[in-house]
């Protein structure tokens, strides 16, 4: 029996089976596996297949698509339920969520609220400042964003071919729209494969690197009339669709691999359900897509999806749990159908089943009547936290608030205990950060151009010092510039995000173009000391990397002094976050020294150091005798993990004066 795949029919149940199993698998992959599923690139795969027959519906009807019309249907359904959910999820955050990270939450929810979360998070996979962000609670609305990108483009791009079809092509409509869906596959699959290669966290939420995956959907929409499947065929096809759907995130590292040629598997699978339709037999996989339990569920797999996150997300942080268990992870998927069923019911069908014109403007003004109170709610938030961080006082070294000189004079133990708020607070800490961040000098993990920034004595300078290398060069910054205001120095920055002055390969080719050029630089320019880090605090081994050694010596053939300075011990957790949960005497967020400082030096073990470099160890002003603790002379001295507090940094430069100076004096 040969079965042509579309009838037409007025609605495809097994793709809201399909949709139902998709956000199942999402949902089941978050709570338990800690992974990603390949369900998100099933729901592009709907998306594109669904609205481009939406899309092609009004072609053939109207001969034309009125994209404003189009896009105010589609917002009339898709916003209530989106806005409740982040309305509901920005209320919980200033209740719940550690202040430390509303800084960021706040950037995302906005980013969500205007449908440019995947770009939001894109950038951050490249900023190393925000890679140690913990995913916030409305991070999964990335798809969405992506989605309501496509939702604009693809009107266009339709309405488009049609208008070459007249003007230019010498093809159907169909056959039109067809050859520029494949060419715009074709191009986003190259780019996707190119991206994920060389940058897989970029390409992840790139929206080019995602259009494929609609486009693929879109494809089938147009050919799915012209294609005719025997039942045999179909039988397999849907069978195999939904086999590699749900074992892709146990087969494939999704997080890791996608949006590349892998995500085929997930795709093709939802490409494999829709082609195969209702016509498999009676042991067809429609048979099981369009069960009454999948079908009620697919009904409301939007707000589940909405709602799953966030709600798994506030476990964590009420709980403090790290894992969910098998009857926690039952209760989290119960309490978010819940939530679906009822916001479904409540909010969005009565919305979407106004009679009113999408143009009208009781339409218009019920669409921004959910999305106001969120930017509202949003803004006022952000207003408050800009409040606090314009709050952050520069003063240090006084009697409240020695920092690293209550180590140095040994005062009480070497911890200050004074009633004094400790400064940067937890909510300031992530913005205690030197200046190079502000001013643009602090490069991103992918130019490999040389930025030079000058900071201290900038016109008659005694001495130069070149600051070079990554993060954890950068936050001596503070330090420098309050030892160049007495001292008469001029520092020159060259620092870039995750990039160490090393030849390692170890580092990426941008981090080791960046190195060579910036080799380069300070031979033309010769100041009069190179300051950088000596190790990596984090490394077990506790050696020098043979990278630095080669940098040195290649600044040594050039005559030119190097001051490496010990790196500072690496906590393993948020240092902030734990003050501002445990609070600042707690030994949960105290390290014994021990643990992350050895008491040989990697440049103690070094057998024959090279002669221009002068080494400077501070950590005996980080840590005392026996702890490293998270607040000393009451300033935080971490902003995050392993990344010194500006404020802190700036205690810090009394006892690094003595050692540079000898350093730039010596001959």
């Amino acid at each position: 029996m040969e079965t042509n795949l579309n009838q037409p029919r007025k609605f495809r149940y097994e793709i809201e089976g399909l949709r139902a199993v998709a956000a199942l698998l999402v949902a089941v992959y978050h709570i338990w596996l800690g992974n990603v599923s390949g369900g998100v690139d099933v729901f592009f795969i709907v998306s594109g297949f669904l609205i481009t027959t939406s899309l092609l519906k009004r072609m053939e009807r109207y001969n034309k698509i009125d994209v404003l019309d189009f896009i105010i249907g589609l917002a009339k359904r898709l916003f209530p339920m989106a806005f409740l959910v982040l309305f509901s999820v920005t209320i919980a955050c200033i209740i719940w969520l550690p202040q430390v990270r509303w800084d960021q939450t706040i950037q995302e929810i906005l980013a969500s609220a205007f449908y440019f979360q995947n770009w939001q998070l894109a950038f951050n996979a490249v900023d190393y400042l925000a890679q140690n962000n913990e995913a916030s609670p409305v991070q999964h609305f990335w798809a969405l964003s992506l989605q309501g990108q496509f939702y604009i483009i693809w009107p266009i791009v339709i309405f488009g071919t049609a208008y070459l079809v007249k003007s230019i092509f010498k093809k159907t409509f169909k056959q039109s729209l067809v050859m520029i869906l494949f060419t715009v596959f074709t191009l986003s699959f190259i780019y996707s494969i190119y991206s994920t290669y060389t940058n897989q966290a970029w390409a992840y939420f790139n929206t080019f690197a995602r259009v494929w995956e609609f486009s693929m959907g879109g494809i089938v929409a147009v050919l799915a009339s012209h294609i005719v499947l025997r039942k045999t065929l179909s039988f397999v096809l849907g069978w195999v669709g939904l086999v590699a759907i749900i074992s892709c995130g146990i087969v494939i590292q999704v997080s890791t691999v996608f949006p590349g040629y892998a995500a085929l598997w997930p795709t093709l699978g939802g490409v494999f359900i829709i082609l195969a339709g209702v016509s498999g037999g009676k042991y067809g996989v429609h048979r099981i897509l369009t069960s009454k339990p999948l079908l009620k569920f697919g009904s409301i797999s939007y707000a589940f999806y909405l709602w799953h996150w966030p709600v798994l997300t506030f476990y964590f942080i009420i709980s403090g749990n790290e894992t969910v268990s098998i009857a926690h992870g039952i209760v989290l998927i119960l309490l978010s159908m819940f939530l679906s069923y009822f916001s479904t019911k409540l909010i969005e069908k009565p919305v979407r089943s106004l009679k009113v014109p999408n143009k009208n403007w009781k339409t218009v003004s019920l669409i921004l009547a959910f999305m106001l109170p969120v930017v509202i709610l949003t803004n006022t938030w952000s207003f408050t936290v800009e409040k606090q961080h314009t709050q952050l006082a520069s003063a240090v070294m006084t009697d409240e608030y020695p920092g690293a000189m209550a180590l140095l004079y040994d005062n009480q133990d070497g911890i200050y205990t004074g009633d004094a708020p400790v400064k940067p607070s937890p909510i300031q800490a992530r913005q205690d950060l030197p200046k190079v961040y502000e001013d643009g000098c602090h490069q991103n993990q992918t130019d490999t151009n040389v930025i030079e920034c000058i900071y201290g004595e900038t016109e008659n300078a005694k001495y130069t010092v070149a600051l070079v290398g990554g993060s954890h060069s950068a936050h001596w910054l503070s330090a420098l510039e309050e030892i160049a205001i007495s001292e008469s120095i001029k520092i020159l920055s060259y620092t870039k995000s995750a990039c160490r002055f090393t030849t390692g390969d170890d580092m990426t080719e941008s981090c080791l173009e960046w190195n060579n050029n910036l080799i380069d630089t300070l031979i033309d320019n010769k100041p009069d000391l190179i300051f950088t880090t000596a190790d990596v605090g984090n490394r077990k081994n506790n050696v020098i990397p043979e990278g630095f050694i080669e940098q040195w010596e290649k600044l040594n053939e050039a005559g030119l002094k190097v001051f490496a300075i010990r790196d500072n011990p690496w906590f393993g957790f948020d240092v902030p976050s734990c003050v501002e949960e445990k609070g600042e005497d707690s030994l949960e967020c105290t390290k014994e020294r021990e643990d992350v400082l050895s008491s040989i030096s990697a440049w103690e073990k070094l057998d024959n150091p090279p002669p221009n470099v002068y080494y400077a160890d501070l950590n005996d002003y980080i840590c005392d005798d026996e702890y490293c603790k998270p607040v000393i002379g009451n300033v935080l001295v971490y902003r995050d993990a392993h990344h010194l507090t500006a404020t802190y940094a700036r205690t810090l430069a009394p006892m690094l004066k003595t050692p540079l100076i000898d350093a730039l004096q010596s001959k």
